[in-house]
């Protein structure tokens, strides 16, 4: 790689924040993907794919503790996006599904992204798109390799010294 963009790496960063930071406000989503929170939107794409799911899964699926995946729920439960029911076969087992304003939500944030996604398709051809795919996939493993890594030094044991006088 050429010196001079490493040497520029920060600049080149900040010249892309501020060109992309209207595409993340919401005069350009709409309020509805931002009046939920990453994880609501993982959790409402989660159950949009699979009818109903257990807080197992959801904690997997966002890589949370289980705790944090109920206090996620929790909060969309109050905003009527999910509901959560017990098992007919297992009543110690509860699964949380969609309700209709769930439904509703994901619905408008996927023909959004979907909209968005048609959009930056149509303008290029198909050696492009298949080079863009490619460049994003070997950025993902890029990032996905670190994220291993940093996985790895976490699971080490920290031990701690207490000096004691």
């Amino acid at each position: 790689m050429d010196n001079t963009f490493n040497g520029n790496l920060e600049g080149i960063i900040f010249d892309y924040i501020d060109k992309v930071k209207y595409l993340l406000s919401s005069e350009f989503w709409g309020n509805e993907i931002f009046n939920c929170s990453k994880n609501e939107v993982f959790v409402l794409i989660l159950l949009f794919r699979r009818s109903d799911v257990n807080m197992t899964q959801i904690a997997e699926y966002l890589t949370v503790p289980l705790n944090t995946a109920t206090g996620i729920v929790a909060r969309m439960e109050k905003r009527n996006f999910v509901v959560r029911e017990r098992s007919s076969e297992d009543k110690r087992v509860v699964t949380i599904k969609l309700t209709e304003t769930g439904r509703m939500t994901i619905r408008n944030i996927i023909n959004e992204m979907v909209r968005y996604g048609q959009l930056i398709i149509e303008s290029f051809s198909s050696d492009e798109i298949t080079l863009m795919f490619r460049m994003v996939d070997k950025v993902l493993e890029k990032l996905g390799d670190n994220a291993d890594r940093v996985d790895e030094k976490q699971k080490q044991p920290k031990i701690r010294k207490i000096m004691i006088e």
